[in-house]
């Protein structure tokens, strides 16, 4: 936090772009003390700290009701959301997984259909990373081809999204309002769901134990957290 405390002193602005819902994301922005935008839910929405929303696109009813049927069928664990709040039809192990690690509450509905408002930001599969990587999310990107944005954050999720959200739409968005140029963007990711950011900025960097074609993406390997990869690389931006 100290790396990102003086790329703020000098100016820089710092913007969490997490697949996080905006309650498990704020804590942490918090911790860090970042005042810029956020962008949360896989890049469906930008919030300011307040909660405010700057920028929301959701996945429509129906369609996401295609995903839960379709999950139904297969009998995989599948999450909503509705005003910030998690909602699941069935009380399973992988909903409270979900929930220990984004710092959120389960709501246990009746029926998804019925609880759901007109958009959700992003639907979650949680399965084990076996079933992700062997078959899930390939299978989910070919059923949803061209209706949905499918990436995985963490080995056991699938997560979903508006083929217009990701994280680097949400970004570009932010880039607008703070008066950024694409070639002064640096974009910092492990995981799949910031493939698209990282090949959109001016820099892209990946860290050492993201997924293959994450770092081949990347114009930059920094080492995972506890190494001083991003503290290095605050300096080497810093000196420019």
């Amino acid at each position: 936090m100290r790396a990102l405390d003086r790329a703020r002193a000098a100016g820089l602005h710092v913007v969490a772009c997490t697949g996080r819902p905006f309650p498990g994301a704020l804590p942490w922005v918090e911790r860090m003390g970042l005042t810029d935008p956020i962008v949360c839910y896989q890049g469906a929405q930008v919030r300011d700290r307040s909660g405010a929303t700057l920028l929301d696109h959701g996945i429509p009813h129906d369609v996401a009701m295609d995903v839960i049927r379709w999950c139904r069928e297969r009998d995989l664990h599948v999450q909503a959301y509705r005003d910030d709040r998690l909602i699941v039809e069935k009380d399973r192990p992988e909903a409270g997984e979900y929930a220990r690690h984004a710092g959120m509450e389960v709501h246990l509905v009746p029926d998804l259909d019925q609880a759901m408002g007109p958009t959700t930001p992003k639907l979650v599969i949680v399965s084990a990373p076996a079933v992700v990587e062997g078959w899930l999310l390939a299978a989910v990107r070919e059923a949803f081809r061209g209706r949905l944005y499918a990436a995985s954050s963490l080995p056991s999720y699938v997560e979903l999204t508006s083929p217009r959200s990701d994280k680097r739409r949400a970004l570009e968005f932010v880039c607008r309002r703070l008066g950024c140029r694409r070639s002064e963007v640096v974009a910092i990711g492990d995981g799949r769901n910031d493939l698209p950011m990282i090949e959109w900025a001016g820099l892209g960097v990946a860290v050492e134990t993201a997924p293959p074609e994450v770092r081949a993406a990347a114009g930059r390997l920094i080492g995972p957290p506890g190494s001083g990869g991003i503290s290095g690389l605050v300096d080497e931006l810093l000196t420019r």
